[in-house]
C-alpha cells in the first residue's frame, strides 16, 4: 500500500506542535484550555496497547426488532482473508468491547449508519478502518471511502492504521487530502481511500473536482467533538455529507457527547444505530486526602520539599494552575537537586509523549504538570497526587470534575492512593471546603513538619 507524497513543509503544525484553532478572543493563561486535537494526538502517541475499558456499552438500534449481534472473535465477521491477516499482524487477537458491538453493525448488509462514543485506546480507529477496507473494491481506481479528521497530524495517525491493516492488499492505495498536498488541475484521484481535513476534502470534492463524491460508499467522521471545536469544520463537514449518495454508509465517532456534538451528529448521520458508553462512577473511597496550610507560594514550596522525601518512594504527579507556575516549580525543585519531569503545553506533542514515556518507565519519579496536559494519561505506579494549586474553573469556582480526575489517578487498580492539597489563602480554604462538601468526604489537615506522619501516610 502506498500513499500520495505530501509536501511536508507546508503542512507542519505551528512551532509549539500545537494545532491551533482560531478563536475570537485571546486565551488568558488561567483559561488556557489546551487544544483538544493536540490532546487526542498525544493520547494516540502514548498508547502502546488497548485500554481495558470497564465502562458498560449501551446499544440503541435503529430497528429495535432486528437481532442484536456481538462478536467475540474476528473470524465470526467473515472478513476477506487478506484483511484478517492484517488484523492479526497488528496484534489484535480478539475484538475490544466497542469492536464487539460496532463491527457487526458496520459490516452488516445492507450497510447501516452508526454514531459511536469511544475513548482513545479502545480500538475505535481499527474498527472503522476495517469497515472501510471491507467495502473497497481494489480493482476500481477511484475514491470509495472518505475519512475526515480534525487535523493533519490526526489524519496521519489514521493513515498509519490503514496502511498497517491493508498491507496484505497491495492494490489498495491511500491519498491524503490535506493542505499543501497539491494536485494538478483536472487530475482525478485514483486512490480508493482518501483521508483528510474538512476544508481540503471539500475543495477536492467541489471546487477542484479531484473526487467524485457520488461514488463514495463509506464516509467516516472521526473525533467529532474535536472537529466542532474548530471554526468552520462543522459547516464544511455538513457540506461534504450533503454531496454523498443516499446509500453511502455514514459512521461518526466522538469521545464525548455534549449537546453540541449530539446535534451535529444527528445532522450528519441519518437513521443511525447508536453505541454509547455508560459512565462508571469514579470513586474516592481508596484515596486518603489531606491538606497543608501555608501563607504563600514559598511556604507551599517548603512544605512540598518536606513531603518530597516521603513521596519519591512512589511516583507522584504535582498539578499547577498555569504553565508559568509549573515551570517555576520544576525549576526550583531541580535547583534543590530533585529529579523532576515537566509537562507543558508549550512543548511539541512528540516531546510531551517522550516525557510521559520516561515518567511511565520510572526514569523520573515526579511529574509537574498543568491539568490540561495530563488529561487521559494513565500511569499505573502513581500513588501520590499533590495539588500545588486547587482546581478552579474560569470563574474561580471549585472544578470538582478536575479534582476527581486528578486525584482519581492514585486509587486505581484497587490500590490505595494519597492526595495532598496545598492551601495558601482564605479563598483556597473556601474552595477546599466546597470540594469536601461536594464529595461528602473529609479532607484532614497534615502538618508537614511531622515527618513520622508523612512517612506513615506515604507507605
Amino acid at each position: 500500500m502506498s500513499s500520495l507524497q505530501i509536501k511536508e513543509e507546508k503542512v507542519k503544525a505551528d512551532t509549539n506542535g500545537v494545532i491551533k484553532t482560531s478563536t475570537s478572543s485571546e486565551k488568558t493563561e488561567e483559561e488556557e484550555k489546551e487544544d483538544r486535537a493536540a490532546q487526542s494526538l498525544l493520547n494516540k502517541l502514548i498508547r502502546s496497547n488497548l485500554v481495558d475499558n470497564t465502562n458498560q456499552v449501551e446499544v440503541l438500534q435503529r430497528d429495535p426488532n432486528s437481532p442484536l449481534y456481538s462478536v467475540k472473535s474476528f473470524e465470526e465477521l467473515r472478513l476477506k482473508p487478506q484483511l484478517l491477516q492484517g488484523v492479526y499482524a497488528m496484534g489484535f487477537n480478539r475484538p475490544s468491547k466497542i469492536q464487539e458491538n460496532a463491527l457487526p453493525m458496520m459490516l452488516a448488509e445492507p450497510p447501516q449508519n452508526l454514531i459511536a462514543q469511544s475513548q482513545s485506546g479502545t480500538g475505535k480507529t481499527a474498527a472503522f478502518v476495517l469497515a472501510m477496507l471491507s467495502r473497497v473494491e481494489p480493482a476500481d481506481r477511484y475514491p470509495q471511502c472518505l475519512c475526515l479528521s480534525p487535523t493533519y497530524e490526526l489524519a496521519l495517525q489514521t493513515g498509519k492504521v490503514i496502511e498497517q491493516m491493508g498491507k496484505f492488499h497491495p492494490d489498495l492505495k491511500l491519498a491524503y487530502a490535506v493542505r499543501g498536498n497539491k494536485l494538478d488541475r483536472g487530475q482525478k484521484v485514483s486512490e480508493q481511500i482518501v483521508i483528510g481535513t474538512p476544508g481540503t476534502v471539500l475543495d477536492w470534492c467541489s471546487k477542484l473536482k479531484f473526487i467524485d463524491p457520488k461514488k463514495i460508499k463509506v464516509f467516516v467522521l472521526d473525533e467529532a467533538d474535536v472537529m466542532i471545536a474548530t471554526q468552520g469544520h462543522q459547516d464544511q463537514s455538513i457540506r461534504i455529507q450533503r454531496m454523498l449518495p443516499r446509500n453511502c454508509q455514514m459512521l461518526l465517532f466522538s469521545a464525548t457527547f455534549e449537546d453540541s456534538v449530539w446535534k451535529f451528529a444527528q445532522k450528519v448521520v441519518p437513521d443511525p444505530n447508536i453505541i454509547k458508553l455508560k459512565r462508571e462512577e469514579e470513586t474516592l473511597d481508596t484515596i486518603k486526602q489531606y491538606y497543608v496550610l501555608c501563607n504563600n507560594r514559598e511556604e507551599k514550596f517548603q512544605a512540598l520539599c518536606n513531603l518530597y522525601g516521603a513521596i519519591t518512594i512512589a511516583q507522584a504527579m504535582i498539578f499547577c494552575h498555569t504553565r508559568k507556575t509549573a515551570s517555576w516549580l520544576a525549576a526550583e525543585l531541580s535547583k534543590e537537586g530533585h529529579q523532576v519531569a515537566l509537562l507543558s503545553g508549550e512543548m511539541m506533542v512528540e516531546q510531551r509523549a517522550a516525557v510521559i514515556e520516561r515518567f511511565r518507565e520510572g526514569k523520573e519519579k515526579v511529574l509537574v504538570t498543568t491539568n490540561v496536559c495530563a488529561r487521559g494519561i494513565d500511569v499505573e505506579q502513581v500513588s501520590v497526587v499533590i495539588n500545588f494549586d486547587l482546581p478552579v474553573d474560569k470563574d474561580g469556582n471549585p472544578d470538582n470534575e478536575t479534582y476527581l480526575h486528578r486525584i482519581g489517578r492514585t486509587g486505581r487498580f484497587g490500590k490505595r492512593g494519597l492526595a495532598v492539597n496545598m492551601v495558601d489563602s482564605k479563598h483556597s480554604m473556601n474552595i477546599l471546603n466546597r470540594i469536601q462538601e461536594h464529595f461528602n468526604k473529609k479532607i484532614e489537615r497534615l502538618d508537614t513538619d511531622d515527618l513520622d506522619e508523612i512517612e506513615k501516610i506515604a507507605n
